[in-house]
């Protein structure tokens, strides 16, 4: 009986392979360019991945490449829960606490009424807004992976990826001059950087080459919003199950697997029951999922479809930009 358990598994293996086995060569030569030039990850990891993207074509990567794109990128995404804890953000007070639940939740909106605005579904305004509002390229893979597929879901997920990892790179050198321009302390100058940028390592980037105070606000801040991340991705299991399962297939659950081995790493996390070098290994490890899940869903499209956007995405996706970061300068003014 086990020898025939056994067997099934074995082969599922070896059809998996060579697909999971690319995707880790790209990811990793990703991450050495990443490091040789101070660049995004996850862009590289795009670009490397599309660079190859012959290998998804029916053949022996196919499978493997299919796999790590969804099921290799939900563990990344649960793995997300391990950077939060309740304690660092009760520690700022209300105040940041009621800003980035108020800017992550109108902006999504606003988001949202923009995309049908220009002409795009909803839910794209979700992906985009989404994306801009919590943590950058992380997010965009989280929504897509518990919204609803459809014909053009993939390429609007690439899209989004690519739009955002490029506006947080410009945001870390640009939004340091508004601090200043804008006169802002050291612990507002972390709100602000903290509560925009999108992308984590941008966010460090930026606020610690202020100082350390701003560094250190910013990241908490920043993680605040990565907590968000699990509300939101309640609401797009809510809207994939108003849909309705396809050809009679099971309903999706109210919230993903993902979803709910979020919360419990961050529980887990917050009681303190993780030792700090075994978190350290899980945000690596995460870190290591999503850029390995990005390579193969680079692998999965043509940069052609990319370019044929047009200019609305990119206007869609600036103004969510602008418009997060004027209100969280007008929120500063007021709380």
């Amino acid at each position: 009986m086990i020898a025939g358990a056994i067997a099934p598994s074995a082969e599922f293996a070896r059809r998996l392979a060579p697909g999971v086995t690319v995707s880790v060569v790209v990811a990793a030569a990703a991450s050495f360019l990443a490091e040789h030039y101070h660049a995004p990850v996850m862009l590289f990891a795009l670009l490397l991945g599309m660079a190859v993207n012959f290998l998804s074509a029916d053949g022996q990567c196919k499978p493997g490449i299919e796999f790590t794109s969804r099921e290799v990128l939900r563990v990344g995404v649960a793995l997300l829960g391990l950077r939060i804890t309740f304690g660092q953000i009760a520690a700022l007070g209300w105040q940041p606490v009621a800003l980035v639940i108020g800017s992550v939740a109108i902006t999504i909106v606003v988001s949202m009424l923009a995309a049908r605005a220009l002409g795009f579904p909803g839910i794209f305004g979700m992906l985009t807004g989404g994306a801009t509002a919590i943590c950058g390229a992380s997010a965009a893979l989280a929504l897509s992976a518990a919204l609803p597929d459809g014909p053009r879901k993939e390429q609007a997920t690439l899209f989004t990826v690519i739009g955002v990892s490029a506006l947080s790179t410009f945001a870390m050198i640009a939004y340091p001059m508004i601090v200043g321009t804008a006169h802002l302390d050291p612990t507002q100058a972390g709100v602000f950087l903290g509560g925009t940028i999108h992308d984590v390592a941008q966010v460090v980037g930026a606020g610690y080459s202020m100082s350390t105070q701003t560094g250190d606000t910013a990241t908490v801040v920043k993680l605040m919003r990565v907590a968000m991340l699990l509300p939101v991705i309640l609401w797009a299991s809510l809207i994939t199950r108003a849909r309705g399962a396809p050809d009679g297939a099971k309903r999706p659950p109210l919230l993903p697997w993902f979803g709910v081995a979020f919360i419990v790493l961050a529980g887990i996390g917050s009681v303190g029951w993780i030792a700090p070098g075994a978190q350290s290994a899980g945000n690596e490890v995460s870190r290591w999922c999503l850029v390995i899940a990005i390579s193969a869903l680079g692998m999965k499209t043509h940069l052609k479809e990319i370019l044929t956007v047009g200019l609305r995405p990119v206007l869609l996706m600036l103004g969510e930009t602008v418009f997060l970061a004027a209100l969280v300068l007008v929120a500063l003014r007021y709380l």
